[in-house]
């Protein structure tokens, strides 16, 4: 009997034995490339080989039904080759221009929404919210899905000054990334202490040791071992929660939605940006966030009738000044917005891009 192959533990899996054959012949070798329609980009290699690759939007967390689907059309349409981006759009690739059309007819037949290429609104990355993650403050994936009803035509078309990138993040501890737009949760209260239960389920060094600001700290109330939280030192991050639950911080009426616009990881043009905050205080009203969408469709309306061509967000913002910016999108400016944080600028002032 075959020795079984041991399980990868880190880093990504081999991606060759699922790559298209013209994608593994040519690799490293393409000549050019071109966007044929949004949502279909077209690859020549120097052997003179061609693939077309169509992209669609997907609801990110989905059933068994719902990727089987997408496999069935992939066998009858696409050659049977798939892959996913990081931002959960499906990428279909086939071999032959007459392929494309059909493929496309299908995808949206199904209700899979073909753009996100180009200047466009991409699928917004998320994290995990109420499905996985231990420490939610909101449901990521309903907001992006609510949102996304709002700017479908935007996904379809490429009418933005440049890409714009959205990310939602289901606590501050933002693992949604830096984005054009980021939509993060925030919690406005220290964490509510049930004092009764933290001695049967908290490991009390382990929650003293995950606060980022050392706020919480041992302490015997009513006879017990439980902890306590100086309130003057609470960032409000909800990072004690995941290890201790009845440190409860999410609150209904005071975890709220803020609004960050700016970021930016790649070093084309400008350098790397972290995404600055100007809208805070949104209620997380479930299921359609519609204060949300409000805001973010200003900003994204200001962004594209005032931008110039291929300027990013950060670019657009940079241009223009903050004042302009807030007077632009109609949104209104307090003294939370001032940004004077000045640690770390050395390690934090980085950049890939070579000056001479």
């Amino acid at each position: 009997m075959a020795e079984l192959r041991h399980p990868t533990e880190s880093g990504a899996p081999d991606p060759f034995p699922y790559m298209h054959p013209i994608m593994q012949k040519n690799y490293g070798k393409w000549a050019w490339h071109d966007r044929p329609r949004p949502g279909v980009l077209h690859h020549v290699a120097k052997s003179g080989d061609e693939i077309w690759t169509i992209k669609a939007g997907t609801q990110r967390q989905m059933d068994v039904y719902t990727i089987r689907k997408l496999c069935d059309i992939g066998d009858q349409f696409a050659e049977g080759r798939v892959r996913f981006t990081t931002r959960s759009n499906i990428e279909f690739m086939v071999s032959s221009a007459d392929k494309v059309d059909a493929l496309i007819t299908k995808l949206e037949a199904e209700g899979f929404p073909v753009g996100g290429t180009g200047n466009s609104i991409s699928m917004i990355s998320h994290t995990q919210g109420w499905l996985h993650c231990d420490i939610p403050g909101t449901d990521a994936s309903g907001v992006v899905k609510a949102l996304m009803d709002e700017l479908y035509h935007e996904f379809k078309h490429e009418e933005m000054p440049n890409r714009v990138k959205i990310t939602t993040s289901c606590c501050q501890i933002n693992c949604g990334g830096q984005g054009d737009i980021a939509i993060n949760i925030q919690h406005t209260k220290p964490p509510t202490i049930n004092h009764d239960l933290v001695a049967n389920m908290c490991e009390r060094p382990t929650v003293v040791a995950r606060c980022p600001v050392a706020a919480i700290r041992p302490a015997i109330v009513n006879g017990k071992p439980s902890l306590e939280v100086d309130e003057k030192k609470c960032v409000c991050c909800g990072a004690c929660f995941p290890p201790c639950p009845p440190m409860q911080i999410n609150d209904p009426e005071h975890s709220k939605l803020a609004i960050w616009v700016g970021g930016k990881h790649s070093s084309t043009r400008s350098k790397p940006a972290f995404h600055k905050l100007v809208a805070a205080g949104l209620p997380n009203n479930a299921p359609r966030w519609p204060e949300v969408a409000e805001v973010v469709k200003q900003i994204l309306a200001a962004y594209k009738a005032d931008a110039r061509p291929w300027e990013r967000m950060n670019e657009w913002i940079d241009r223009i000044g903050w004042p302009r910016f807030f007077e632009l999108t109609g949104l209104p400016f307090t003294k939370y917005h001032v940004d004077n944080w000045r640690g770390s600028r050395n390690s934090l002032n980085a950049s890939a891009q070579v000056r001479f």
